[in-house]
C-alpha cells in the first residue's frame, strides 16, 4: 500500500485529493496546524467525511524541526505539498509571511525530505499567477515567468527549488503550474466562490447587491476534482517534470457572473455593481493556459466544462443558504 503525505489537506485541493488518493488504495497522511485540531469544526469541515480515514499531523511549514519530526515518524512515498497562503489580495496586506509560508515552507519541506526520505516522489502545487504579465498566449512550460503579486513571486521561488533539488541531488520533484480551478469547496474569499454565494444570498433575499473588482479580467476555469488527478498522474510518471494544467479556454469575471446569476434565474446586471477598491495593486487582465504536454504525456483531459462548474457552485451555495435559514428560522 502507497503512503502519501498532503500538505494542506484541509484546503479545496487537499480535501479532492485526499479522497482520490484513498479511492486508489492509499495510506492518506495530512499536515494540519495545531489549531486545525483545536477547532475541528471550523478546520476540516472539508475532510470531516474521511477524518477516520486519514491520519493528521500537527505541524508549521514555518518550522524545519516540526517538518524534521513528522518525515522521521512516517514514512512515505509520495508527497503532495499543496499548503500556502493562496489569496492574492492577501498577499500584498502581508507579503513577508506569503513569502515566508510559502517559500520557506517549500523549501524547509524539501530539505527534510532530502534528508531523511530522498526517495520519495514530490510535488509541488506552482500557479498560474507566477505568468502574471504573460509574455506570450497562451502560457506553456517555456512560457517566462512575470509575476505581479507576493503570492506569484513565492510561487515563483517554491517552483525553482523543486528544480533544484531534482537537478542537485536527483530527486524525484514534479511541478504543477496548475490554472484557476474552483467548485463548491473553494474559500468564499476567492472571487467564484464570492459569485456564487452571493448569488444564492440575492436569491433568497438576504443581499441586494455584489461589489467585484475588474469584470474584465479574463481566467482559465476548470474544477479541482479534476486537477488533483493531474497531480497523482505527475508523481506516477517515469521521470520528473513540469506540467502546465489548465481547459485552454479563457472566460471573464463578467461571463462568470452572467452564467452564475442566470442559473438562479437572475440578471447579474440588476446586482452587480464593479468597485475600484476590489482592483489588485498590479492587476494580471489575461491567464489562459495551453495544457498540450498534460494531455499528451500524462494522458490527462479535464471533466468538467465552465458550465457544469459554475452550475454545481451555485447549486451547493443555494442549498447551502437555504439549508442555514431552514436552521434559523427554525431556532
Amino acid at each position: 500500500m502507497k503512503k502519501a503525505l498532503i500538505t494542506g489537506i484541509t484546503g479545496q485541493d487537499g480535501s479532492y485529493l485526499a479522497e482520490y488518493l484513498l479511492e486508489k488504495g492509499y495510506e492518506v497522511h495530512g499536515l494540519v496546524r495545531r489549531v486545525a485540531l483545536e477547532k475541528p469544526d471550523q478546520r476540516l469541515a472539508r475532510i470531516a467525511h474521511i477524518q477516520n480515514d486519514i491520519e493528521l499531523h500537527a505541524g508549521s511549514l514555518e518550522s524545519y524541526p516540526s517538518l524534521f519530526h513528522i518525515l522521521s515518524r512516517c514514512k512515505i512515498d509520495e508527497c503532495y505539498h499543496l499548503a500556502a497562503q493562496s489569496f492574492v489580495a492577501e498577499s500584498f496586506e502581508d507579503g513577508f509571511s506569503t513569502m515566508n509560508t510559502n517559500s520557506s515552507g517549500t523549501h524547509y519541506l524539501l530539505a527534510a525530505l532530502y534528508q531523511l526520505q530522498p526517495e520519495c516522489r514530490f510535488y509541488f502545487a506552482g500557479s498560474s499567477e507566477m505568468f502574471g504579465k504573460v509574455r506570450e498566449t497562451p502560457q506553456r512550460e517555456s512560457t517566462p515567468f512575470h509575476p505581479r503579486s507576493p503570492y506569484g513571486i513565492s510561487k515563483v521561488a517554491g517552483y525553482y527549488l523543486t528544480i533544484n533539488y531534482r537537478e542537485a541531488y536527483q530527486m524525484f520533484c514534479a511541478n504543477g503550474m496548475l490554472f484557476n480551478h474552483e467548485s463548491p469547496r473553494r474559500g468564499f474569499e476567492f472571487v467564484t466562490r464570492k459569485i456564487t454565494h452571493n448569488v444564492a444570498r440575492i436569491k433568497m433575499g438576504l443581499a441586494t447587491e455584489l461589489r467585484l473588482g475588474n469584470l474584465e479580467a479574463r481566467r482559465d476555469w476548470g474544477h479541482a476534482a479534476d486537477y488533483v488527478r493531474a497531480m497523482h498522474l505527475m508523481l506516477q510518471q517515469p521521470e520528473p517534470g513540469d506540467y502546465v494544467v489548465a481547459t485552454g479556454e479563457t472566460h471573464s469575471v463578467r461571463e462568470f457572473c452572467e452564467l452564475a446569476f442566470r442559473e438562479a434565474g437572475l440578471d447579474y446586471r440588476e446586482f452587480v455593481r464593479e468597485d475600484p477598491q476590489f482592483y489588485r495593486p498590479a492587476e494580471v487582465d489575461l491567464l489562459v493556459g495551453d495544457p498540450t504536454r498534460a494531455r499528451d504525456v500524462l494522458g490527462w483531459r479535464p471533466t468538467y466544462s465552465f458550465r457544469q462548474l459554475v452550475s454545481e457552485m451555485v447549486a451547493f451555495d443555494i442549498a447551502q443558504v437555504e439549508r442555514a435559514e431552514s436552521v434559523s428560522v427554525a431556532g
